[in-house]
């Protein structure tokens, strides 16, 4: 079984990403969701971001990276949108990644100064008409990211919602929830870690 961590995106840390996290946990994953906005949940993105950009992001990356101390070196990490920025970013710099999971996002693998690590699998999954991944730049990053590599995937979803993974919210997207957890869940149970 894997061990996961697995950051919320500008919403916060919400009972949808519980919710998620408690699914992995079902399926005899270790899930540790840590809070990178203390406490505050916002009911729509736009809020979310205002928030993260009134604190900054690289207070939001620097949180994430602390929450990763004296976790294993051989861990997964996951995000939803927002939360991919600090999962990608140890999964590309911190030692020891057994793979990643991007839902809702991609950056683009130069923004971490490092390639992709080798041996690191990953699965990206977004909606191929969602404004913020297929409108600014997330799906380029993420056909880049997994070109020409065996153990990387891209996943898309028919529609335009951006939290589409995620219960609770108004992008929820139920048949498409569905299937990216099964696939997340089959890429768990495939990992070596």
């Amino acid at each position: 079984m894997a061990e996961v961590l697995l950051f919320h995106h500008a919403l916060g840390l919400t009972g949808g990403v519980h919710a998620f996290a408690d699914g992995l946990r079902r399926a005899g994953h270790t899930v540790h969701v840590p809070d990178l906005y203390e406490g505050r949940t916002f009911a729509d993105v736009e809020a979310g971001v205002a928030y993260a950009q009134e604190v900054g992001f690289g207070t939001i990356v620097a949180r994430g990276e602390r929450a990763a101390e004296g976790l294993p070196e051989a861990i997964v990490y996951a995000g939803f949108s927002l939360g991919v920025v600090p999962a990608q970013k140890l999964a590309q710099t911190r030692p020891g990644a057994v793979g990643a999971l991007l839902l809702s996002a991609c950056v683009p693998v130069a923004e971490f100064g490092a390639a992709w690590p080798e041996g690191v699998p990953v699965q990206v999954h977004g909606m191929d008409a969602d404004p913020f991944f297929a409108g600014e730049g997330d799906l380029a990053a993420a056909r880049e990211l997994v070109a020409g590599a065996a153990d990387r995937e891209l996943f898309l979803y028919p529609g335009t919602a951006h939290l589409f993974a995620e219960r609770g919210t108004a992008d929820h997207v139920p048949e498409a929830a569905a299937l990216c957890a099964e696939r997340v869940l089959c890429f768990l149970d495939a990992l070596k870690g």
